[in-house]
């Protein structure tokens, strides 16, 4: 009788083992495929970019064919020129320009996934804070007033980067006396967007046509005429505020559920969403200094990531870019080509083209993006 009942424990026992082995590897399994999507869809992103980028090097008086491009940026990078013409063509009339556009991409495609997280607002974007508005007098004053706290060379990328910063220390001032709360924060940015708006409506009624001209023409953002030490500013910046905002995204997690399950966890929201903020608009501040203002990435790029990969912040961060660099650079090279010889700014196209495909999504997605 014991033996029989022995042998009845260890054959539940091995079922048991076997129930449970079949669903270990259904777990992980399911794990590796929901991984997998959201590595593919990055993948995917800066394959577009690089192949977008060589296309892009092709563009221009000088003709020059994609493979030669491509051959061109390998053997400079490792030391050889083989022809002086197209290596000078590529590396200091062209490939600024490209990288000017990938790293401004990366840069407001962050910023919006951020803010959109620590704002918890679906609207928000790198200009939510006025950002925008505050570069956009900066940059008024050097272009109309010629006064600036550069040498004139750099007058309207310093004006632009220091009084983008202002509207967020205006924030943090605001949100110290009330409270850092994700809707003190959004309309704290909304007043200050208005009032640097109107001061910079005023100093462009008392300008000449040219020089209202010229204010429009960065108003409106172009990554045109860049160069090697634009692109390195703009690098560091960007790169010093991608590293650490994908090293708060488990945090920005959290703190995207709530306020209350973050302090249950130890997380103080309302400092975090300060420090999170600074950090985007020093980004932000760096991109639309050198290339004006650049719409509909920050805030299109996140949630079409979103619909794709979900509101994770570890993955959600670097698709972003990913796509945001995409992105960027094809409505360069539409600009470019569909006017014949003319160029369309960059800031017209990112809304042409992010627009329609914003709301292409939204109506073909069954359930809610956000």
């Amino acid at each position: 009788m014991s033996e029989e009942r022995n042998r009845i424990d260890d054959a539940v026992q091995s079922w048991l083992q076997r129930e449970e082995s079949d669903v270990s590897t259904e777990k992980l399994e399911s794990y590796a495929s929901y991984i997998g999507k959201k590595v593919t869809f990055i993948l995917l992103a800066l394959t577009a970019t690089v192949l977008i980028a060589g296309y892009s090097l092709t563009l221009g008086a000088y003709p020059i064919a994609i493979l030669d491009c491509y051959k061109t940026v390998f053997e400079h990078l490792l030391g050889i020129i083989s022809d002086d013409n197209i290596d000078y063509v590529i590396f200091e009339l062209r490939l600024p320009r490209i990288c000017t556009g990938i790293i401004a991409g990366i840069g407001l495609a962050i910023s919006g996934a951020v803010m959109q997280s620590i704002l918890r607002n679906p609207l928000a974007d790198p200009y939510t804070t006025g950002v925008s508005s505050g570069a956009s007098f900066g940059a008024t004053l050097a272009i109309i007033l010629g006064l600036s706290f550069t040498s004139s060379s750099y007058a309207i990328v310093g004006n632009a980067f220091l009084f983008a910063l202002i509207p967020m220390f205006a924030i943090m001032v605001v949100a110290k006396m009330k409270s850092a709360s994700p809707t003190t924060m959004i309309m704290s940015g909304i007043a200050v967007m208005y009032i640097f708006n109107a001061l910079t409506t005023i100093i462009k009624l008392y300008a000449s046509p040219e020089a209202q001209a010229a204010a429009f023409a960065w108003s409106v953002g172009s990554i045109e005429g860049s160069s090697w030490e634009k692109v390195g500013v703009m690098f560091v910046m960007v790169l010093i505020g991608s590293v650490i905002s994908q090293i708060l995204a488990r945090k920005l997690n959290v703190v995207a559920t709530g306020d209350e399950s973050a302090r249950s966890i130890g997380v103080n929201p309302k400092r975090l969403r300060t420090f999170a903020l600074l950090i985007v608009s020093v980004m932000t501040a760096g991109v639309v200094s050198v290339t004006g203002l650049i719409g509909f990435i920050g805030l299109v790029c996140p949630h079409i990531a979103r619909i794709f990969i979900g509101s994770d912040n570890r993955y959600l961060i670097p698709a972003s870019a990913a796509f945001g660099a995409a992105l960027l650079l094809f409505a360069d090279v539409v600009g470019r080509t569909i006017v014949g010889q003319g160029t369309l700014p960059v800031g017209v196209i990112t809304a042409f083209i992010g627009g329609p495909m914003f709301l292409y999504l939204i109506i073909r997605q069954k359930k809610e993006a956000w």
